[in-house]
């Protein structure tokens, strides 16, 4: 039989890759949901 070594395949899990991010991603999110929020309000006023 053939011998294959290979390395085992590790998953790389998405909420830690998404982590380092998050000091950049949670301000941006939290100003585009204000200024809808505001626009919304001006505009239905």
């Amino acid at each position: 039989m053939s011998d294959h070594s290979q390395a085992p395949h590790t998953e790389e899990d998405v909420v830690e890759s998404i982590v380092p991010l998050m000091p950049i991603v949670l301000p941006i999110g939290g100003a585009v949901l204000i200024f809808m929020l505001a626009f919304i309000a001006v505009f239905m006023a």
